[in-house]
């Protein structure tokens, strides 16, 4: 119950919950797009920056390889699960199924900053090489999802799209920013960090408050938008980051982590991408409806996990740690 209520009250939090209230409210509350983009590139590269110096500080060990492990093995499997829902329970088509599935074994990057913000206000935060699990993370749920979805048809080897495709997934603003910074902190050390250290240690959860108010306007906006979502597929929305992000903090317990790398864990399985997968299902999956997959990975699962996930996976990996 602490760890609920010093979430709820946190600023960071709350600025969220203001920009919800505000699109329901139908405010013209609005922070320009320019701005929303400069502020996201900042915080990722800030994560990304700490993670390597980090990294460097600790240098490579058993925990980073078997978190990376354990991060891949999620992210590959939990398309499988979520299909299956998807399909069962949710009634969508092998297509949209397969197009939602890749959100949910992906990642959000912002669900994952917020956390670590929060972890480690609690004298928990997780280890700085979680950063580089988050990066592994992205791509392995888009090639489940690309495979369920594809299930049962032939494919072309003509249409020209698999050289594409790759370079959205490996080379997408997130991943690029996130691992070139994080090689960046790796190589210079906390050292060669100190200089910098006051643009991105001092102004960061700032420029978080901003970010979130904006991402609680999109993600309400988006949800009263809604079309296609159906009372199943928002009861699955929320289902998935639950049931993800125990398996997450379990496993994580389970190898060993410590408690705020082992609850980080399990809101990186619990999480569902809204950026780098969106992309890729764009060119991938042209007949699958975006407004489906944004509505469930933005308007649903990630106010969930911002709100109530994140001090969930933080309880159970402190009662089970």
């Amino acid at each position: 119950m602490d760890i609920v209520i010093a979430t709820l009250t946190s600023p960071v939090i709350l600025f969220f919950i203001l920009g919800m209230l505000a699109a329901f409210a139908r405010s013209d509350l609005a922070i320009p797009e320019a701005i929303a983009k400069g502020l996201s590139l900042y915080l990722m590269a800030a994560i990304g920056l700490k993670g390597g110096v980090a990294v460097s500080e600790s240098g490579f060990t058993p925990d980073l390889a078997l978190a990376a492990a354990a991060g891949l093995a999620l992210s590959f499997l939990i398309p499988y699960f979520a299909y299956a829902l998807l399909t069962g329970f949710g009634k969508l088509d092998r297509i949209n199924a397969g197009a939602v599935s890749a959100h949910y074994g992906s990642v959000s990057v912002v669900t994952f900053v917020t956390a670590s913000e929060i972890f480690t206000g609690q004298s928990m935060g997780p280890a700085g090489y979680m950063v580089a699990v988050l990066a592994l993370m992205e791509t392995p749920a888009i090639i489940s999802g690309l495979m369920l979805a594809r299930r049962g048809q032939e494919r072309d080897h003509n249409n020209g799209n698999g050289g594409g495709l790759m370079h959205e997934v490996l080379l997408n603003a997130s991943v690029v920013l996130l691992m070139g910074c994080f090689f960046i902190g790796l190589i210079a050390g906390p050292t060669g960090f100190e200089p910098i250290a006051p643009l991105f240690q001092i102004p960061f959860t700032g420029v978080l408050c901003f970010f979130l108010l904006d991402m609680g306007l999109v993600a309400a906006r988006r949800l009263v938008e809604a079309r296609a979502m159906t009372i199943r597929l928002t009861t699955l929305g929320i289902l998935f980051p639950i049931v993800n992000g125990t398996i997450g903090t379990v496993l994580g317990t389970v190898i060993g982590l410590d408690v705020g790398s082992a609850a980080a864990l399990g809101v990186l399985a619990g999480s569902a991408s809204y950026i780098a997968v969106p992309a890729a299902m764009r060119m991938a999956l042209p007949e699958a409806d975006p407004g489906l997959y944004l509505s469930m990975s933005l308007g649903v699962t990630f106010p969930f996990n911002i709100i109530l996930g994140i001090p969930l996976f933080a309880a159970l990996a402190q009662a089970i740690g």
